[in-house]
């Protein structure tokens, strides 16, 4: 199978488990430097909350998304320096677009970690604790979550954060409106309806003012040209405009993750092929879903290098 055909992606915030990274670290020096850049870049041991914990660190998600991005570089300079697959396009879910962005070099790792640092303070603090909620709606397509979020809204802000595929579409918004939302979609034949354990409704227009600090924070940074495209969240389209790279980021925070889109894009473009760069296994799950006749893989630690010479 040629690489010119294959996609790498990158997973978002949820797939972070304490020991993500350390066995990589243990046997490769260029994963080693990855984790050491983070932990200088932010002054804190990141790589020590990586490996030990504790858990309940781990998962605040101004931690959360650094270690993952940190994470999902150190498996990528691994494959780059033991593997001659090269990606295609590349797409990242959510935060994950930020670790695409690196690996295409559009942004410099040590800028992306900081940047993500304080993009996760950044959400945690838009919505008070308890106001915002975020559930998953599974068994329903899209235009029709859209049409319950504007059914039960009430003036309230709810709407889809995550278009997941497959028939799973994330909601976010007011505590009250998503609790509406759900309702009704349990009235209108969805098959299950999930609370979500988040701390922040991300991905919806609560997060204007999360938004508004990101625009400050990329000000500061610069973004360098690239020439390998990158599926975008907001859009589902291909960018190669290094120019508009800031915007789709600020404009990513507060508009759902389209994702069943961008994964037919990527089938569109000829990917045949996908590899998750990265902790767990999230979205091999979903793009499975999406298009069953892609080969899809995950690299996230020694182990999986066999899979990876095999193709």
């Amino acid at each position: 199978m040629t690489t010119e055909r294959t996609a790498f992606v990158f997973p978002g915030q949820g797939s972070q488990y304490v020991g993500m990274g350390k066995e990589l670290c243990a046997q490769f020096p260029c994963a080693e430097r990855v984790f050491s850049q983070a932990d200088d870049a932010l002054g804190f041991s990141l790589s020590e909350l990586c490996f030990a914990g504790p858990e309940a660190d781990l998962k605040l998600t101004e931690n959360t998304q650094p270690a993952i991005l940190t994470t999902s570089i150190a498996a990528l300079r691994v494959l780059e320096a033991e593997t001659p697959l090269r990606p295609a396009y590349v797409a990242g879910h959510s935060l994950g677009e930020y670790s695409a962005l690196v690996a295409v070099g559009a942004l410099e790792f040590r800028d992306a970690v900081k940047v993500v640092r304080e993009r996760g303070r950044l959400m945690q603090q838009a919505v008070p604790a308890g106001d915002g909620a975020m559930a998953v709606v599974l068994g329903l397509d899209m235009e029709t979550v859209q049409t319950l979020c504007d059914d039960a809204s009430e003036g309230d802000i709810v709407s889809p954060a995550n278009f997941n595929g497959a028939g799973q579409v994330v909601i976010a918004g007011a505590k009250p409106a998503v609790a509406r939302t759900m309702a009704l979609a349990k009235e209108r034949g969805a098959k299950r309806v999930l609370d979500l354990p988040v701390s922040a409704p991300f991905h919806c227009r609560l997060m204007q003012p999360a938004a508004e600090g990101l625009k400050e924070i990329l000000s500061r940074i610069s973004v360098q040209p690239f020439t390998v495209g990158v599926v975008t969240n907001v859009e589902a389209e291909v960018n190669l405009d290094a120019s508009r790279v800031k915007s789709l980021l600020i404009e990513q925070a507060v508009r759902p993750v389209r994702w069943e889109e961008t994964v037919q894009k990527l089938g569109a473009l000829g990917c045949n092929r996908a590899v998750e760069i990265g902790p767990g296994k999230v979205l091999k799950g979903l793009i499975k879903r999406i298009l069953p006749a892609m080969e899809v893989e995950n690299f996230e630690a020694p182990a999986d290098m066999s899979k990876m010479a095999a193709a």
